[in-house]
């Protein structure tokens, strides 16, 4: 038997985290997504603290339009949060999914709102 798709996920992930760490200077862009909502947060690995975070539940995001058009909104509200806290470089950590999708527009939707990685 094979790996369940959610093992398959945490081995990725696991073997991103290994390369993609969050310092003060250049933070962690992490990205989760469910089937029906879309989560990021800017984390700081070396104090272990969340910087700012960002997702489709918020209540400045209005959830109408396809779910890729709704996590384009989440990237540039977490870009938002990012600037407004002095961030600019950001290292992306795409949680183990594949860079295509939902995940793309998020990083789009952030480089868009002024965050480079």
């Amino acid at each position: 038997m094979g790996l369940s798709k959610t093992e398959r996920r945490q081995r990725i992930k696991n073997r991103i985290r290994k390369i993609v760490g969050g310092t003060e200077a250049r933070p962690r862009l992490s990205v989760f997504r469910s089937n029906k909502e879309i989560y990021a947060q800017i984390i700081n690995d070396v104090d272990g603290k969340t910087i700012a975070s960002a997702s489709s539940r918020d209540k400045d995001i209005k959830a109408e339009g396809t779910k890729s058009e709704v996590a384009t909104l989440v990237g540039k509200s977490i870009a938002e949060k990012a600037l407004k806290a002095g961030i600019e470089t950001i290292a992306f950590d795409r949680g183990g999914y594949l860079y295509h999708g939902r995940v793309k527009s998020l990083a789009e939707g952030a480089r868009e709102g002024g965050l480079k990685f």
